[in-house]
This record gives structure tokens, C-alpha cells and sequence, in this order.
């Protein structure tokens, strides 16, 4: 849950909108998000043993219930799709500017079919060993960025200049969005996960705020509110400054791998919640042999999103949230969980 969370949230200005509060806000996002999730925990309580895709058209009626499961194995899709563009564009400025944006993230959506087509266990387990890379990366760079006196505390002030509406609005806007309440695609998961409870999820939200607020922290600290806000990938700027010792810099490779592995979670998660909701909707044996057919879809519409990263980022920023985000993980859910607590209420009764 935090790999899929942080993946790459670390790799863009999140929230910097809120200028050298972007902590705080960060901070109000992961409170929301927080309650989102016991939404989303409650309704897996209520059905614990069906799938998102499996519930809503219990509780919605057949037709419309297939209609809104229908629409958010889009929304999964649309996701996965605008992740792998996310790091594709990202390899292609940074690493391979000469290679077609096609082939890099060919070769990043055929490693995650190859993944989801083995099953949701063997995700799980490359979860738990790139976990301990992603922290040991982390723990490094920060200690370097240390070392390098590259932290500047005064980029941090004033706080709260322009009150604490600005942060508060900031979270409201995109912050809960992206990447806390994208936490509904786990209602793919949960019925198969062992001893679930919600301070699992609670506790992976509050580690991914934490994290995120570092790395802002450290962002706006190092490169100042300006440069962050015009930088594609403000941390990528922020390592490339790092120079220790008149020897130890250029440590580029060290981000390009952490963000290729968070990316790599993140875009599993969201193709796997893909597979299985297609093959739960549509009454398919295996879902292992919709993997390649539906991973080559995605990745031609992840090449059709936007003309350039800057407009898939403003796409993000301002129409996503209002049209996908704000509906599928907090009307909706809230709406299914009014309605499931009175139909258990009533059967309760009815016993």
C-alpha cells in the first residue's frame, strides 16, 4: 500500500500550489485520505468476500451496479495508463531523450503483465523486497542531502504567509485525490488479503504523508519555492545538486531506480485491479489471458493522453480530480456505504 501510494507522488511538486506550505497541506491530505479510507475499509466489512466490481451491483441493482463497476475498471485503466506515461516521459528526459516513447514504456508494461498474469501473491512479494531498496535509497539520499549542506531552513518561511486557507484548499483540490483516496482500488484486493484491519491501511497512509512531507520539506529547503514549482521532478533536481567530498554526485541512477520500482507497483496495482475486474464483470475463467490484450490497450491509450508531460500534468491537476477523482472515490463510495449500512441494518432486524 505505501509503494503504491508513493510512487509517484515522490516524483512531482505535490501541492506546491500552497508554496512553502506544501507540508501542510500534504499534511490536511493525508488526514482526508485517512477518512476516506474507513469508508473504503467498512464497505470490504460489509462484503468482505466480493470485489468492488462484485458489491456495487449488490447494492446498486444489476444494471446500474454493472454500469458504475464498468466505470471504474475505466477509471483503474485511465490511472495505470497516466502512471506509465508519468515515467515514461520521466526516463525520456532524464535518461533516453533519443528513444521512442513507445518502446520505453513497452518494455516497463510487459514486466508488469508479466507480474499480474502470475498472480496477486507474487506482487505482493516483490513488494516486500523492493520495499527495503526504496527505504535504504531514501535513507541514503537524505543523509547525503545532509552532508551536502544543500538544505536552506529559511525557504521554509514564512509559514502559513497567506493563512492556513491556502494549504486547507490546496488539500481539498488535489491533495486527498492524489495519492491518498486512489486507495479505493485496494476494494480489488482486500477480499484476498489474510487478517486484514484497518490499521494496516491507516498506518501505510500516515507513512506515505510523512515521507511525502519530507521529501517537500526537503524540495523547497534545497531548490526553494520557485525552482520547485518549475521543475518537472523537483527531487530528480534536488539529488542531481548533491556533491560530497568533491567525488560523490551525479547519483541520478539512484533516483531513476527508485521511481522505476515505485512506478512499477503502482501501475501492477492498478492493471491487476484492471484484470480481475474485467474478468469478474464479464464471467472470464482466466483472467491471466486478458493480461496481454488489456496491458496492450493501456499502453497505446497511456501514448494518446496528452500531446506533452506538461499538459498530462495540468490535465491531472485540474480536470481529473473534478470529473473522476471527486465522484469514484468520494461520492460514490460514500453513497454505497449509506446504502449497505441500512440494508445490513434491516436484514440484522429482519434475523
Amino acid at each position: 500500500m505505501m509503494l503504491f501510494e508513493f510512487g509517484s507522488a515522490f516524483l512531482l511538486p505535490v501541492a506546491i500550489e500552497a508554496k512553502q506550505d506544501a507540508w501542510l497541506s500534504i499534511m490536511f491530505g493525508m488526514i482526508g485520505g485517512g477518512l476516506l479510507f474507513l469508508i473504503y475499509y467498512q464497505l470490504y466489512r460489509y462484503y468482505p468476500d466480493l470485489l468492488l466490481v462484485e458489491f456495487i451491483p449488490k447494492i446498486m441493482g444489476k444494471w446500474i451496479g454493472r454500469l458504475f463497476s464498468f466505470l471504474y475498471i475505466f477509471y483503474f485503466a485511465n490511472l495505470a495508463a497516466r502512471v506509465i506515461r508519468d515515467f515514461g516521459d520521466m526516463l525520456l528526459t532524464f535518461a533516453y531523450p533519443d528513444t521512442p516513447l513507445f518502446i520505453v514504456n513497452a518494455l516497463l508494461m510487459f514486466v508488469v503483465i508479466y507480474t499480474v498474469s502470475k498472480g496477486i501473491e507474487v506482487l505482493a512479494r516483490s513488494s516486500q523486497l523492493l520495499f527495503m531498496l526504496i527505504y535504504l535509497f531514501a535513507i541514503s539520499g537524505f543523509i547525503l542531502i545532509v552532508c551536502s549542506g544543500l538544505i536552506d531552513l529559511a525557504n521554509l518561511k514564512p509559514v502559513l504567509q497567506e493563512g492556513i486557507g491556502l494549504p486547507l484548499k490546496v488539500a481539498l483540490t488535489q491533495n486527498i485525490y492524489f495519492p491518498f483516496g486512489e486507495m479505493v482500488v485496494f476494494l480489488m484486493i482486500l477480499p484476498y488479503v489474510k487478517n486484514m484491519n484497518k490499521g494496516i491501511g491507516l498506518s501505510a497512509i500516515g507513512l506515505t504523508g510523512i515521507n511525502l512531507m519530507i521529501t517537500m520539506l526537503i524540495n523547497v529547503s534545497v531548490l526553494g519555492v520557485s525552482l520547485t514549482a518549475r521543475s518537472q521532478f523537483p527531487l530528480l533536481s534536488t539529488v542531481q545538486s548533491i556533491q560530497v567530498a568533491d567525488f560523490l554526485e551525479r547519483l541520478d541512477v539512484f533516483f531513476m531506480l527508485a521511481a522505476v520500482i515505485g512506478g512499477f507497483i503502482r501501475i501492477s496495482v492498478f492493471f491487476y485491479a484492471v484484470v480481475i475486474g474485467t474478468t469478474n464483470l464479464f464471467k472470464i475463467k482466466s483472467s491471466s489471458n486478458l493480461c496481454y490484450p488489456l496491458g496492450f490497450v493501456i499502453l497505446l491509450y497511456s501514448l494518446s493522453l496528452a500531446n506533452n508531460y506538461e499538459e498530462l500534468v495540468q490535465e491531472g491537476i485540474k480536470t481529473l480530480p473534478f470529473y473522476l477523482d471527486i465522484p469514484l472515490q468520494v461520492i460514490v463510495p460514500l453513497l454505497l456505504l449509506i446504502v449497505a449500512f441500512f440494508r445490513n441494518r434491516a436484514s440484522i432486524k429482519k434475523f
